[in-house]
């Protein structure tokens, strides 16, 4: 794992403030999907943040994405395309919610 830790997490609001807790995206093939936004958070490489299909339940497997400013200045959601970043951002969301184990 890279240099993330959970103790430079800082949580943050972006996308609830701008779009409320449902957020509806377009899939690979085109198909509106609303989606629950778990958690959102910040690192000093970027901002991420979780989400789950609305329909999905509770300990279904939940997306990850990055987000970032759009031109129009409202946050936007982008895939993780690097493997490394995006498993790095994965182990730290599992930090940061699985209980302590010894």
């Amino acid at each position: 794992m890279s240099d993330l830790s959970a103790s430079n997490v800082k949580l943050s609001s972006k996308l609830l403030e701008a779009y409320g807790v449902l957020i509806e995206l377009t899939d690979e093939s085109g198909e509106n999907v609303v989606y629950r936004l778990i958690s959102e958070f910040e690192t000093e490489s970027g901002a991420y943040a979780v989400l789950q299909k609305d329909s999905a339940l509770p300990d279904t497997e939940v997306e990850i994405l990055k987000i970032v400013d759009g031109a129009d200045g409202n946050p936007e959601l982008i895939t993780i395309d690097d493997d490394d970043e995006w498993e790095d951002v994965a182990e730290l969301y599992d930090e940061l919610t699985l209980p302590f184990e010894d």
